[in-house]
């Protein structure tokens, strides 16, 4: 019988067959002995990625880099024994919710998340901190040889979060920044579908940087676009007279990512005879120099009505052309249907032959409309939208410069279809969650999310952050910023519910609150060498005294994969608790009577569960444990059996 490792996977040992694809910040560029640049491999990276600690050897190439890159990288790949507890009392319908809140460290959350996502996740959208020399950021800095020196240097707050103020005196402005978001994404990739995109709100102080990022991380084929997007129109009072209105979506997506609105299907039109169609454009944006037979007037044959082609915008058929494409129907002029309110003529497209173009091009059949870079105001909103958003919410501004909803329902809407899985590990305000609940509402889609944040400590002396303390302390509740975002999320849910709501939407507004805790196991789980004779009693009971059965549940699904958002029911079999997750996914029993006999075994194998786990205090004598296979394989061969 296996034991679990209770710990999140290790990222050093990869497939070196699959350089490019597994690691593209291995590919670099290089000089040649004739002085030409190639695409060469970088060993020294890759020997990184390969080893747990850190590996000198730098040598000139083109690539971005900076103090702390290394350690990154380290941060990234090294192994956490931490594990998420449940809190059903924080959440809103714990027991059938689709959507997860975790509270804690992002960093530590999605390495925890690695094994139950792993390649799930069909949008990321991030709002992090901008590093404006105002906000703080985490500073994922280990040299520090123990916790009080991290406390009494301010890199970490009372309840252990590594939190740094990055003001522009800091000699390494960038470099912090950089250490901080590098091993986040790079842990956010292997989360995405292959179709899956990642969306990055950012201004002007690192888009330069993010993009670098990306395109080492993600590989620079997989660029999509950067959405300019404007956050304010009053100009702001600030030196030189240039106030920087602008901010940016930087997005990156996989292969097979096709962006589209799939709801925009009703464009293409139909009459009784033919298959449905829509119109496009006829004309092309060429001269009449570039294409002298398509400059031509063209006479609609009907009716004899003129439309002559534009010295600077020519038709996109030729003289030569015409009569073919009209015979065959290709070809609408005004006057030709009642319900078209066109004033030129225009190419009719068969929703076939859109399909046929979208398998070729995409590999899929979906027809959707492009989508531009340009961001409409009235589509997507400004930050003052979303401080009105708040304030309806909450009565008074507790955060400050949120996002609206409007901006990410957009993309929800373009790049996410009905059911996907939708994260945010910058939380914040929890815009996201309203998004993924008004979208649902409006197209009946079914799509969750996850959401992760930092529970920051709020400062009542801070006039940014005193309304939202304000707040907290009305209510009895912790001064931090998580609980002000779970809170939005709950009173955005009964307010989407509250409007007109989609017949197909399950009306899933609730969400399971997760907290990222240390493991629940006792440090001797993890080193059973290095006990002795004195303390063989800690090891028969190697679990916290203070962890529940449903933490000791959350953390094997963690490390056997198994969606945390699964229903958990809980059985009594011959008088020992049970827990079923999702029916017979998967059976626990972290009884630690000493009671567990051949019997309850037998009886338990015959729900032939997937997955069974048993506590080792639990069992009866040693040979209850060694027997427990043996009787699986009887009973329910198909049942995998591990022990903690």
């Amino acid at each position: 019988m296996k034991k679990l490792k209770m710990h999140s996977a290790n990222g050093v040992e990869e497939n070196t067959r699959r350089i490019l694809d597994l690691f593209p910040s291995c590919v670099t560029e290089t000089i040649d002995d004739s002085g030409n640049i190639k695409t060469s491999i970088d060993f020294d990276q890759l020997r990184q990625e390969l080893t747990d600690f850190i590996v000198e050897g730098p040598e000139e190439r083109y690539h971005l880099n900076w103090p702390g890159k290394r350690e990154a990288l380290l941060a990234a790949n090294a192994p956490i024994a931490k594990t998420l507890r449940p809190h059903s009392v924080d959440s809103v319908d714990f027991d059938k919710t689709q959507n997860l809140f975790i509270q804690g460290d992002n960093l530590d959350a999605l390495k925890l998340l690695q094994e139950t996502f792993l390649g799930k996740v069909k949008m990321i959208y991030i709002d992090p901190p901008y590093n404006t020399g105002n906000d703080y950021i985490y500073n994922d800095n280990f040299t520090g040889d123990s916790d009080d020196f991290l406390k009494k240097s301010n890199q970490k707050d009372a309840e252990g979060n590594r939190l740094t103020a990055n003001t522009a005196a800091n000699g390494r402005f960038h470099s912090d920044w950089l250490t901080m978001i590098y091993p986040r994404l790079r842990l956010a990739k292997s989360l995405l579908r292959e179709d899956g995109v990642i969306l990055i709100s950012i201004d002007d102080n690192e888009q330069h940087n993010i993009r670098k990022i990306c395109d080492e991380l993600f590989g620079s084929s997989a660029f999509v676009g950067v959405f300019p997007w404007r956050a304010r129109t009053a100009k702001a009072d600030v030196p030189y007279g240039v106030s920087n209105d602008v901010e940016w979506v930087v997005a990156y997506g996989g292969p097979r990512f096709l962006a589209g609105r799939a709801g925009e299907r009703k464009y293409f039109q139909s009459d009784d005879h033919q298959e449905r169609w829509r119109l496009q454009d006829l004309t092309k944006n060429t001269t009449k120099d570039e294409r002298p037979n398509s400059y031509f007037t063209m006479i609609n044959p009907r009716n004899g009505e003129e439309f002559p082609a534009g010295e600077t915008r020519t038709w996109s058929v030729t003289t030569e052309t015409f009569p073919d494409y009209y015979k065959n129907g290709k070809i609408v002029f005004p006057g030709d249907y009642e319900f078209l309110n066109i004033r030129r003529p225009a190419f009719r497209v068969f929703e076939s032959e859109d399909k046929q173009k979208a398998l070729r091009k995409y590999g899929s059949e979906d027809v959707k409309m492009s989508v531009s870079t340009f961001l409409p105001e009235s589509d997507v909103g400004r930050t003052e939208h979303g401080t009105k958003e708040i304030r309806e919410l909450f009565g008074s501004p507790v955060f400050s410069y949120p996002k609206p909803v409007s901006l990410i329902q957009f993309f929800i809407e373009n790049c996410s279809d009905s059911d996907a899985v939708i994260m945010d590990f910058f939380a914040g305000s929890g815009t996201t969650a309203q998004a993924v609940f008004q979208q649902n509402a409006k197209d009946g889609g079914n799509r969750r999310f996850i959401l992760i944040q930092l529970p920051e400590v709020l400062n009542e002396n801070n006039s940014a952050q005193k309304a939202a303390a304000d707040f907290c302390k009305d209510q009895n509740r912790p001064l931090n910023i998580s609980e002000v975002t779970k809170e939005r999320i709950r009173r955005a849910g009964k307010k989407t519910l509250s409007g007109q709501c989609h017949k197909d939407w399950d009306k899933d507004i609730g969400f399971r609150v997760l907290e990222i805790d240390t493991s629940n196991m006792a440090d001797v789980y993890y080193a059973p060498d290095a006990i002795n004779s004195t303390s063989l009693d800690l090891f028969v009971d190697n679990i916290k005294p203070d962890r529940t059965p449903e933490d000791l549940l959350f953390q094997v699904m963690l490390d056997w994969g198994v969606d945390l958002a699964l229903p958990i029911a809980k059985l009594s079999i011959q008088g020992k608790d049970v827990l079923f997750v999702d029916g017979n996914a998967l059976a626990a029993c972290f009884d630690a009577s000493g009671s567990i006999d051949e019997a309850f075994v037998k009886e338990l194998a015959k729900q032939q569960p997937l997955r069974v786990v048993f506590r080792d205090a639990g069992f009866k004598d040693s040979a209850v444990k060694i027997n427990v296979e043996q009787i699986f394989k009887l009973l329910s061969p198909a049942t995998e059996v591990k022990h903690i």
